[in-house]
């Protein structure tokens, strides 16, 4: 029997896992509507909050359905659903796939025929993110105590640490886009759609700042990332021929 990324037992893992999440947020909405009412807030002020909140949910959404199609072609459609839709990110799935892939010397660009290969891939993205469960509850209220305890002291001194906290994540990320330059033009490509997707994300910052269109900001992430995948798209097969 032949192994299939996309085969139906898998889709039934992870339709079963996608219900329960939509339930658990189901049971948060009522209690939390059934709490609203319960302090004094009004029924239609309750339906706007209900209403206003489900669209700034669309620009995450839009994140998720890319963060799938860009690993659907490795990984299949049912994994790459069931992490992104629970607690992965395209910024950690995508690393911790292409790593996995690379120890095993198998290239992304291809789907997974081998069971163990997918299993191997699967373990790697999902016990990866397991700290980021486990040691915020343990370690939040210290860190935080520790970075009042420096703004504190400082603020400029404060706001140079969070910044350059931001920037060494940030750092980390840019070496799996200056990866492969060396392998010629082809490497380069990634290093393109990272500087069109800032160039958007910057046009976008000048939009809201001159016509201050407050909306924008909730989706300026999505544009870029869907500017830079359609880049990417069209640059990639004259790149590489």
């Amino acid at each position: 029997m032949n192994f299939n990324v996309n085969s139906s037992f898998l889709y039934i893992i992870a339709v079963c896992v996608i219900i329960f999440v939509l339930a658990q947020s189901v049971f948060f909405l009522v209690r939390a509507y059934r709490r609203g009412k319960e302090i004094g807030m009004s029924p239609a002020k309750l339906r706007k909050t209900i209403f206003s909140t489900s669209i700034f949910t669309i620009a995450p959404a839009i994140s998720i359905l890319l963060g799938v199609v860009t690993l659907s072609k490795f990984l299949g459609i049912p994994l790459p659903w069931i992490r992104m839709s629970v607690i992965g990110a395209l910024t950690y799935e995508l690393p911790a796939a292409e790593s996995a892939a690379s120890a095993l010397g198998v290239s992304m660009s291809e789907t997974i025929t081998d069971p163990a290969v997918y299993t191997t891939v699967a373990w790697v993205m999902t016990i990866g993110i397991i700290p980021s469960i486990i040691l915020p509850p343990i370690l939040m209220k210290k860190i935080k105590g520790g970075m009042l305890k420096v703004k504190s002291k400082d603020a400029k001194w404060g706001d140079i640490f969070m910044t350059s906290l931001f920037l060494g994540m940030i750092s980390a990320f840019l070496g799996v886009v200056f990866a492969h330059v060396r392998e010629g033009l082809a490497g380069f490509i990634p290093l393109f759609v990272l500087l069109v997707s800032a160039a958007i994300m910057g046009i976008c910052g000048l939009l809201i700042k001159k016509f201050n269109l407050k909306w924008l900001e909730t989706y300026a992430l999505s544009i870029s990332m869907v500017g830079a995948l359609v880049f990417a798209v069209l640059i990639t097969p004259v790149i590489v021929g």
